[in-house]
């Protein structure tokens, strides 16, 4: 019997999600370093002016800085860069940590930590603390260096902490994001001003998915590329569940500021739609492992090449039918067949000729017999079909087998026709109790029908 194995482990990373999101980290950072270079030549620009105002006008100095180290040091960190480039790109994350942390520094605490007393005069330090930068924008820079930095950890120590460090960063930029464009989207009203640049937000925002997606390829987060049902699943869900709570707290703020309906039913309208979507995903959930399960079943009773039951999968369900036919009083056959010729056509035409000629057997099994009997490959060169036959059904079936492989010999056309012996045996209403030793007799028959069709070959002595 052969045995099976699995060719996939549930942490294996699947190698077309991995081309996918290489694809998707060079062109992310092509754009936040294009758009990094537009605001560039829009300070050069005579009318810059028009351009400097609003949440999104052009970018200051240090946001532009921010956004061209962190996607430099990103671009240097990239798979199966050399180990200087690695190093590089390092030291770039430690520096867009310790200069944006410093601004922040400067912009809440007014001081710039353990710098200020180098500083040679007090008028350099106030254009220091002038940084046209705010203080979220240089809280994030700082939080995505420091992911950046531990975003290539793999030893087991060092990866659980990139893990909560990159998760560390994951919440704090969907925080300032997501507050930034609530509050430009007036979701609670007007808001007078908005001292944050939308367009660092949203570079910020598409840095923290690059930094996200490497450190994917290994630690917690590889489920999200792996080639298991977990993975399937959490990306098909990831993206629902990351919109949805926005959604619902947008909804609540609009209904809150319009005040046209009671609180107890707003809540309870929410509380509903929140219901409905639970369900949603659950029923989605379901769906996926019962199909997933389905697909599992299949590879595993299945033989790949002839898309016929696999040795297991037809003993499975020909024991089935066995004990329903034993049950129902009927006759119940099994019919063995050898291929004859199949290692000369290996020998002489190619292993590929010789799937052919396994593929085409299969075929004229299915087209010779119904779809409730069992049909099986359940060796190299072996097939099986088991069904409710009378003996004299079985030997009519086989005689029709014969006949179907004939008619495809003629149109094929081949030097080399299909041909195979057949043996068959049938139990009347239950007089054998065992599958096993009716796939050894049937099998006997066939090795005795095969030494009879050869017997007139032999020289007589």
């Amino acid at each position: 019997m052969p045995k099976l194995g699995l060719t996939l482990t549930p942490n294996e990373l699947d190698v077309a999600e991995l081309k996918r999101l290489a694809v998707a980290e060079e062109v992310t950072l092509a754009a936040v370093m294009a758009l990094a270079a537009v605001n560039v030549l829009g300070w050069l620009a005579p009318a810059r002016d028009r351009f400097s105002h609003g949440a999104w006008g052009l970018m200051g100095a240090w946001p532009v800085l921010g956004i061209f180290l962190s996607a430099l040091s990103l671009q240097a960190s990239a798979p199966r860069t050399r180990k200087s480039l690695r190093r590089f790109s390092l030291a770039l994350a430690i520096l867009i940590t310790v200069i944006f942390t410093g601004i922040f520094c400067a912009q809440m605490l007014r001081v710039w930590p353990g710098i200020d007393a180098f500083l040679p005069s007090k008028e350099i330090a106030s254009s220091f603390l002038a940084v046209n930068i705010s203080p979220q924008s240089a809280a994030g820079f700082a939080l995505l260096g420091l992911g950046i930095v531990f975003a290539g950890f793999r030893e087991r120590l060092a990866g659980v902490t990139a893990d909560v460090v990159i998760t560390f960063l994951l919440f704090a930029v969907l925080v300032l994001v997501s507050g930034h464009f609530i509050a430009l989207l007036h979701v609670f009203g007007p808001i007078a001003t908005i001292g944050t640049s939308s367009q660092a937000m949203l570079c910020l925002l598409l840095l923290t998915a690059v930094v996200f997606f490497r450190r994917a390829r290994s630690g917690v987060f590889s489920i999200f590329l792996g080639r298991g049902i977990g993975s399937t699943i959490a990306r098909a869900l990831a993206p629902v569940l990351l919109v949805l709570p926005y959604l619902r707290e947008s909804l609540r703020a609009r209904i809150l500021n319009a005040r046209q309906m009671p609180p107890h039913y707003m809540t309870a309208i929410l509380a509903s739609l929140a219901v409905l979507v639970a369900i949603a995903l659950l029923l989605f959930l379901a769906w996926r492992i019962h199909f997933m399960e389905d697909e599992i079943r299949a590879l595993s009773l299945r033989d790949p090449l002839t898309s016929l039951y696999n040795l297991r999968g037809f003993r499975l369900l020909a024991q089935q039918a066995l004990r329903l036919a034993k049950r129902a009083g009927q006759p119940f056959s099994v019919l063995f067949i050898d291929l004859d010729n199949l290692k000369e056509v290996n020998d002489s035409l190619g292993h590929p000729a010789g799937s052919a000629f396994l593929m085409e057997t299969g075929e004229i099994l299915r087209d010779a017999f119904r779809e409730t009997d069992v049909l099986g490959r359940v060796g190299g060169d072996e097939f099986a079909v088991a069904g409710q036959f009378s003996r004299a059904a079985i030997s009519q079936a086989a005689r029709r087998l014969e006949e179907f492989a004939a008619r495809h010999n003629a149109k094929s056309g081949r030097a080399a026709d299909l041909s195979f012996s057949a043996g068959h045996v049938t139990s009347d209403a239950g007089d054998r109790d065992s599958l096993d030793e009716m796939l050894a007799e049937a099998d006997r028959a066939m090795y005795e029908e095969k030494r009879r069709r050869k017997a007139p070959l032999q020289p007589h002595l």
